[in-house]
């Protein structure tokens, strides 16, 4: 498995720590509005390399957090006349619903940082303590200075990345890239501190969590969109290196950002696509397909088009295995356990273990189906050959995440399929015509 890794802006080898095993954490959702179709990118990139790497052999360990709590949080409960929790039970809820319909599994680890307080208070105290961050006035900030290394994940030396901060009108800071980890409130949740009442910051909880997790303050790999590079991800190594000498992940994998008709996604713009009304619109396969269709590194761009085109895609894959397994039923040829097809499952894979090569994964998968669909029109079928090609793009549409829910043919089904056949050769155009309209209607031919 070849990955680009953010940090060393390489293309390397993949290996993990330890072998056979992955590790894999991907920054999730601040809960407290519905997700939008640019949430959604990462959910489908990350678990596609979870599948991958589960082809390949591998045993993946993966995790990743709900942000549950933030000032956005807090004015969506005041407005509401809610609490937190009851906010980002809602969200949390929409959002597992827009995982499943988008055929990502759950990871093994959904973290809270509502659930890990004290493991964070005690991971800032100690850099209070190692000098690496101070207090002031209740607030404590991470010193960047402390870390002469800050800037390597977002490639810009420390000077460039003062000069595009955004400078506030914060006196208590001693410079401008200096982040908080914990800000004394006195509006919505809060906990007790060594500083005061208050709340973590942001940068400060994926690395905590990591730890918690993991057991350990390194993994294999971290994901998330490439909007967290600077500061998020930058902060995130910057705190692990002066608690533990560690850049928390040997791989750091980013994805793109995504486009509405070739413009930017954002609220200011009026733009934004919520991911359910794309799925309730297209499908949760239509969509995800559209996301997995355009290398996860680059930016995606999602338009009616795009939507369309995918949808007529997922259409013919569905028609071609629908009719291949009535074919495998009719001959009592179908197993599901024997072999792949190599030469369209190695080309397949040979495109994914490329640095994640989706678009070129596709293309692997739309060859095989118009083989298959060749393979059909026959006019004596090779059943060994349907079967093995079905079952190399079965694990193909396994590994890509797309749930298609091919349907087995009933018994009535194939009593009309062996009628319509039988009618042909009689020549009872009437009722072969009849059997067969509702064949078509099934997707059976």
């Amino acid at each position: 498995m070849k990955l680009f890794n953010s940090y060393t802006q390489k293309v390397e080898d993949f290996k993990p720590m330890e072998e056979g095993k992955v590790s894999m954490y991907v920054c999730g959702p601040t809960v407290y509005n519905d997700p939008h179709i640019g949430n959604a990118r990462p959910i489908v990139v990350f678990d596609t390399l979870i599948k991958t790497l589960e082809a390949l052999g591998y045993d993946v360990t993966s995790a990743s957090n709900y942000t549950d709590v933030d000032d956005k949080i807090i004015a969506k409960a005041i407005e509401e006349q809610k609490t937190e929790k009851e906010i980002t039970d809602r969200y949390i809820t929409e959002f597992e619903k827009i995982r499943t319909a988008l055929g990502a599994r759950k990871p093994d680890h959904t973290p809270r940082v509502t659930e890990t307080m004290d493991q964070i208070i005690a991971f800032i105290d100690n850099l209070v303590k190692n000098g690496s961050a101070y207090a002031v006035d209740g607030d404590v900030y991470f010193r960047v200075n402390a870390d002469k290394h800050y800037g390597e994940i977002s490639h810009q030396p420390i000077d460039d990345l003062k000069v595009g901060a955004r400078i506030d009108e914060n006196s208590k800071k001693e410079n401008p890239l200096d982040f908080t980890l914990w800000k004394t409130t006195d509006k919505g949740i809060q906990w007790d501190s060594p500083w005061g009442k208050g709340r973590p910051g942001w940068h400060t909880e994926c690395v905590v969590m990591i730890n918690d997790v993991f057991g350990r303050p390194l993994i294999d790999i971290h994901g998330g969109g490439n909007d967290l590079k600077f500061p998020h991800h930058e902060n995130e190594v910057a705190q692990a290196r002066m608690s533990w000498d560690t850049t928390l992940a040997n791989t750091w994998v980013h994805n793109g950002m995504i486009k509405i008709d070739n413009i930017k996604m954002s609220k200011s713009l009026g733009n934004v696509m919520l991911a359910k009304d794309l799925i309730n619109e297209f499908s949760g396969p239509v969509c995800r397909l559209t996301l997995i269709s355009t290398h996860y590194r680059d930016p995606l761009n999602i338009s009616e088009k795009t939507l369309e085109d995918s949808s007529k895609e997922i259409a013919k894959i569905t028609k071609t295995m629908t009719q291949a397994l009535l074919q495998l039923d009719l001959a009592d040829a179908y197993d599901e356990n024997g072999a792949k097809d190599e030469t369209a499952w190695n080309a397949f894979m040979s495109a994914m273990t490329d640095d994640l090569n989706t678009p070129n994964a596709i293309t692997a998968m739309q060859s095989a189906i118009k083989e298959l669909n060749g393979s059909l029109r026959k006019r004596e079928l090779d059943y060994k050959r349907i079967n093995e090609l079905y079952n190399a793009l079965t694990g193909m549409l396994y590994v890509l995440g797309l749930d298609l829910d091919i349907k087995r043919a009933t018994d009535e089904d194939k009593e009309m399929y062996r009628a319509w056949k039988q009618a042909v050769k009689e020549k009872n155009f009437d009722l072969a015509d009849s059997c067969r309209a509702k064949l078509i209607e099934k997707g059976l031919v």
